[in-house]
C-alpha cells in the first residue's frame, strides 16, 4: 500500500525551477561544446574542461555535431 503525500505548490515551483535549469544546462553545454569544436579542441581537452570522459562527451554530442557540419577532429 502506498502512502500519498501531497505536493505543495512551492514544492512544484522548486522542481519546475531545478527541471528548466537542468534544460538551459544543456543547452549551454551544447553551445559551448559547438564552439570548442569549431575552434579545434580535440575530444579529450573538451572532456576534461566538462570534467567527463572523452567517451561520454563523443557520445553525447557527436551525431548532433556532425549533423550541424562540425568537422571532427579525431584526437
Amino acid at each position: 500500500m502506498s502512502v500519498e503525500h501531497p505536493m505543495s505548490a512551492e514544492t512544484a515551483d522548486r522542481l519546475a525551477a531545478v527541471a528548466a535549469l537542468r534544460r538551459l544546462a544543456d543547452r549551454l553545454e551544447d553551445a559551448a561544446v559547438e564552439e570548442a569544436m569549431r575552434t579545434g579542441w580535440s575530444w579529450p581537452q573538451v572532456a576534461e574542461a566538462l570534467g567527463v570522459t572523452r567517451q561520454a562527451v563523443h557520445k553525447k554530442h557527436a551525431k548532433r555535431l556532425i549533423a550541424a557540419g562540425v568537422r571532427l577532429r579525431r584526437r
